[in-house]
């Protein structure tokens, strides 16, 4: 499922009744050696789709098929990439990837998404995105964030660190991947949820701001 961490796809691989589990008692990194990747880590480097495969087959497999799907969708899509992007490399664009599909459901928005975090980069501005600093808590996220959490350092914090995260925080989708390539052409810095699923973009901090205690106040109410 798009979104998911790689953690969540091992745990749904390892309950299916239809495989036969070979690399259920094997960690992230055994896995990766079985498999003769480099990678160091696993996460976002397996695309999410819906995989057949004939009953009994290894779970080995299934992990081969996604990590190939991925790498073809990743690099069609670097191939295709907008001139002048703020990545050194296609793996940077897969995390930024894995961002954009976390922080929206909305296929229509994860170009503007994208965008402001071009923009943010192109500036030398922190990314303060939110799905980062949860992901870096690891177990310590119990579905809420707090203000500490936003100060507490991790590799994966973008309010604490500047650039993109060290991996892809999720399992990011075909849109998101096209979205990370060919971001909207958009003077937008910020963004904020409007409560309804969509978010208001904003140039500068003013307008942000002011949407911010908009929708704030809507949600107070």
């Amino acid at each position: 499922i798009e979104g998911w961490t790689f953690a969540q796809m091992r745990a749904a691989v390892a309950e299916h009744p239809g495989l036969k589990h070979d690399t259920v008692k094997l960690s992230n990194k055994e896995l990766l050696e079985k498999l003769n990747l480099e990678f160091k880590q696993a996460e976002g480097l397996f695309f999410p789709d819906t995989y057949r495969f004939a009953k009994g087959v290894s779970d080995l497999q299934i992990y081969k098929q996604a990590h190939g799907a991925m790498m073809r969708k990743l690099a069609q899509s670097w191939d295709k990439r907008e001139p002048n992007l703020p990545y050194k490399n296609a793996y940077q664009a897969l995390v930024m990837a894995s961002i954009v599909e976390k922080e929206t459901g909305q296929k229509a928005e994860r170009d503007m998404i994208a965008g402001v975090f071009v923009n943010r980069l192109r500036q030398g501005m922190l990314l303060q995105t939110d799905p980062t600093v949860i992901y870096g808590m690891g177990d310590k996220y119990q579905g809420k964030i707090h203000k500490r959490d936003l100060e507490t350092d991790t590799p994966y914090n973008t309010y604490t660190r500047a650039g993109l995260p060290p991996t892809p925080i999720a399992l990011p989708g075909a849109a998101s991947l096209t979205a990370a390539m060919m971001p909207a052409k958009t003077n937008a810095l910020y963004f904020v949820a409007r409560g309804d699923g969509s978010s208001e973009f904003s140039n500068n901090l003013v307008d942000h701001n002011r949407a911010v205690n908009k929708y704030q106040r809507n949600a107070g109410q």
